[in-house]
């Protein structure tokens, strides 16, 4: 009887169980009602005296045995059971992601540079504190001159040179400074002007302006070069330029383009006539030039600047210029197809 028990152990000590199925069909054949143990205790009273301590210490171990395997096995199911509550089925498809958006000022920044890398213009960036020489004095506004009051200039009350920049010209007037012509360069960024803000206005706003300087170049240079990005950004082919005034270029223009006069939104931002002006533009005045060490009398170019807000709203009909910094999601959710 006792060798039948050892038996037994031996077998509770060798099983391996893989489902909480096999481990209850274990515990049932070894300590259920009708299970081997209870068998072995009912012989209990049947086993003489003298043999009755070592039956009892084998019915213990065969117990034992039976119960730690239970509970061993039990342990491992369960481990698996929240591992793979954890990872879930990785053979099973993933759940969606959702899609960002670019920012419609990015989308546009983007766009007009690369319409204008395909032509040969590189990036320039610099910093939005600037000093009054890069944004003001090197660009032929010097001090009290009455040009500067058409900028409404946020400057740092500690120290009255310093300010936020009002326009990207400052960029180029650093790029200036540090490269020799030929120069062929777009300086996108943000600015700050003391501005009140309303749907067609905003104290912070972003441009893109270029620069060109080389040997002979010409009026009719920057009329071709503004033609090809009209054609490319709006795919109008109709522009005009008139006459205009900005302290740091001479001659200097408006660009105009021939929307047209199809809708009645055409009619509203056009105001009847059919052409919206879309940047400045003129020839670099020599003075620029002689301030950023470029000998003036050997090298000319043009320069052109434009508000991205301004061609982000024409081309997706935003009529509220604060709709891009409110961070409204409903807004924003409008871009997200876009590249």
């Amino acid at each position: 009887m006792i060798d039948k028990i050892k038996g037994y152990i031996a077998e509770a000590e060798a099983f391996r169980a893989h489902t909480k199925e096999d481990l209850e069909a274990f515990r049932i054949k070894f300590l259920g009602k009708k299970g081997v143990l209870n068998d072995f205790l009912a012989e209990f009273k049947n086993v003489p005296n003298d043999m009755k301590k070592e039956f009892g210490q084998v019915i213990n171990n065969l117990k034992n045995a039976a119960q730690h395997k239970v509970n061993a096995i039990q342990d491992e199911l369960e481990s698996k059971v929240e591992s793979k509550n954890l990872y879930g089925d990785l053979t099973r498809p993933g759940e969606p992601f959702q899609v960002g958006s670019r920012h419609p000022i990015s989308i546009v920044k983007n766009q007009i540079i690369d319409i204008f890398s395909n032509i040969g213009f590189n990036v320039s960036e610099g910093p939005e504190i600037e000093d009054d020489w890069h944004n003001f004095t090197a660009l032929n506004l010097p001090e009290y001159h009455p040009a500067r009051d058409m900028q409404d200039t946020f400057f740092i009350q500690t120290n009255p040179d310093v300010l936020l920049r009002t326009h990207t010209s400052s960029v180029q007037v650093r790029y200036m400074e540090n490269n020799k012509p030929p120069i062929r360069t777009i300086s996108p960024g943000r600015v700050f002007r003391n501005e009140a803000i309303s749907s067609r206005s905003h104290c912070i706003f972003h441009q893109v302006e270029g620069l060109y300087i080389d040997k002979d170049v010409s009026f009719a240079d920057l009329k071709q070069t503004l033609l090809y990005f009209t054609k490319e950004m709006f795919g109008k082919s109709k522009i005009r330029l008139r006459p205009s005034y900005f302290p740091f270029t001479e001659p200097s223009a408006e660009v105009d383009i021939y929307w047209g006069l199809k809708t009645e939104i055409d009619y509203r931002i056009t105001k009847g006539t059919g052409w919206l002006e879309i940047m400045g533009c003129g020839m670099v005045d020599p003075n620029v030039l002689k301030n950023c060490g470029i000998d003036a009398a050997k090298y000319n170019g043009f320069a052109f600047g434009m508000g991205i807000e301004r061609i982000a709203m024409l081309l997706y009909q935003i009529s509220d210029i604060r709709m891009f910094y409110e961070n409204d999601v409903r807004f924003l959710e409008q871009f997200k197809s876009s590249i």
